[in-house]
């Protein structure tokens, strides 16, 4: 249940959880000005010289800034960003998760849930001890176990992981550190519904409603779509021994679903060549809030690059294809930009696990594009003589 605040009552629950250093981690977004570039601010303890310190990480497009703060400066800068900046928050300490939310009129609503993360503690305190050198931490800690993640022969009923399933596991966490770091450009205020388009064995899907319905309690809904009808079956078949109703799977065709009106985030891993661009196409038609995208083989554009000045590149041809994949993904990126979308190219796993390890992750803005993101874009096209088919199949583009 949500309650109505004080100004003052808000500046003990801030202050509170700094100063007796229980604030595990926070989380600011939803600017209340257009005009504001950082969409989201993450703040967590960390140790500098053996002294507390909270680091504050400003999200700017494809870049993070960070800034240190003592305690005291802490609480006056989380304050102002709650008070005047932003229109949510979300604090994280041991006993619980607490959700700020501001009105268009300035007031605010505190919601109190079960906590979701976890402090180290030293010296048997419940104080965090923090590490401005931290080992890696996972979403998905090794010795806790994950019911799912056992069901999938990942991990051990003890919660220890598979060794032969050791890089699926990195790659799952990985996965959710990037869906993690957007959940707060997603609706606060309705059921949230989630389409990962070519789904296959689903490890990554599982882990998306774990994440979003058992770890941080959101009202999901999500819909996982493939070819293959016996994968989809024994998909279907574990989300109900899991008892995960609202996690449903479907055969059917990318270009070809029309199940859902509004989607608020779509995931596409490894769709081939052009099923990659159809499944980018529905979400902006959707004007969904999120797009997580991991391109896989990639040809069309191979067979129609043309530019004598690039000869000496094109004429070999694992140059050509590498070139042409890179091409492929600047070219979407840039359409996505052109419909109104912050585009961020991220390493999804290392690159000794697989050459397909480039993620576009892309954040809807909710202003439009300039002109001349669409001119960047022709430029590019015509000088490599390309019909790519995301363009031909875009039901409208940015006037000149």
């Amino acid at each position: 249940m949500s309650a109505e605040t004080t100004t003052e009552e808000l500046n003990a629950l801030v202050r509170g959880a700094i100063e007796a250093g229980k604030l595990i981690q926070a989380t600011v977004s939803q600017p209340r000005s257009k005009s504001e570039e950082t969409r989201k601010i993450a703040v967590r303890p960390v140790l500098l010289k053996g002294e507390l310190r909270y680091q504050f990480e400003r999200f700017a497009g494809a870049k993070a800034l960070h800034h240190n703060m003592a305690p005291a400066d802490a609480a006056d800068e989380l304050l102002r960003l709650v008070e005047r900046d932003y229109r949510q928050a979300l604090l994280k300490t041991p006993e619980n998760d607490i959700q700020i939310l501001v009105s268009k009129k300035g007031k605010a609503a505190v919601l109190r849930g079960a906590p979701t993360a976890k402090a180290a503690t030293a010296g048997g305190s419940s104080a965090p001890a923090p590490s401005h050198n931290r080992t890696k931490t996972y979403v998905l800690p090794e010795g806790e176990p994950v019911p799912f993640l056992e069901a999938l022969g990942v991990m051990t009923p003890e919660g220890r992981v598979v060794k032969a399933k050791y890089d699926k596991y990195r790659q799952i966490n990985r996965f959710l550190e990037m869906v993690s770091d957007v959940i707060s450009d997603l609706p606060a205020d309705r059921e949230l519904t989630i389409v990962d388009f070519g789904c296959g064995k689903s490890y990554l899907t599982f882990a998306l409603y774990h994440l979003l319905a058992i770890k941080e309690r959101l009202s999901v809904r999500i819909i996982g779509l493939d070819l293959k009808a016996d994968i989809i079956a024994d998909c279907a078949k574990l989300a109900e021994r899991l008892g995960w109703d609202r996690l449903r799977f479907a055969v059917g065709d990318i270009a070809d679903y029309a199940d859902a009106d509004r989607v608020d985030m779509v995931v596409t891993l490894h769709a081939c060549d052009t099923a990659t661009d159809a499944a980018l196409l529905k979400a902006v038609g959707w004007h969904a809030s999120v797009i997580l995208s991991v391109p896989c083989c990639q040809h069309e554009l191979m067979r129609q690059i043309e530019q004598p000045l690039l000869k000496p590149l094109l004429r070999h041809g694992i140059l050509k294809e590498r070139f042409s994949a890179l091409v492929t993904d600047a070219v979407r990126a840039q359409l996505l930009e052109a419909s109104g979308y912050k585009v961020q190219m991220l390493e999804f796993i290392d690159l000794e696990h697989t050459p397909k390890n480039l993620l576009i992750r892309a954040v809807r803005s909710g202003s439009p594009a300039s002109a001349q993101t669409w001119k960047d874009y022709e430029q590019f096209r015509d000088f490599l003589a390309i019909s790519p088919y995301m363009e031909r199949n875009m039901e409208h583009k940015v006037n000149n």
